[in-house]
């Protein structure tokens, strides 16, 4: 199935295994939201592009290759994005140290999410989070 014909947004994006790559990936995707006219839940998605891609370069790209970022609005306004690395490993919300200055990223895409989760892929995985009430004006 292509997507790009059954659903009414649709956009993806591949970056190299670089930091500029998270602040564009962002981008890309408040991009994606304000042409399709969502505003809610628009920051609660802006985040979690933020920690899933930033978990893939730092833990899912090996060195001379990147990480694609999908994001799909369908017709019922539940906004799917997700995050294709080659990495192994299964990433999972942890418990870092009050002092600990990283390790919360999960902890907020699940918080912020109403669904997330982690998909094989050959190689590597897709992290994916679902965001429900994304609907573009004109479609409520």
């Amino acid at each position: 199935m292509n997507r790009e014909t059954h659903l009414p947004h649709f956009r993806e994006h591949f970056y190299r295994r670089e930091r500029r790559s998270i602040p564009r990936s962002r981008a890309f995707v408040r991009e994606a939201l304000t042409a399709w006219g969502v505003g809610e839940r628009r920051d609660d998605v802006l985040v979690c592009v933020s920690e899933i891609a930033t978990n893939a370069l730092l833990h899912g790209v090996p060195p001379g290759r990147g990480f694609r970022v999908m994001i799909w609005l369908d017709h019922d306004g539940l906004l799917r994005l997700e995050v294709h690395d080659s990495g192994d490993g299964a990433p999972r919300v942890g418990c870092p140290d009050d002092d600990a200055e990283s390790g919360r990223g999960l902890l907020l895409v699940e918080t912020l999410a109403d669904k997330w989760g982690v998909g094989e892929r050959d190689p590597g995985k897709v992290v994916w989070a679902e965001f429900a009430g994304c609907s573009p004006p004109g479609d409520r």
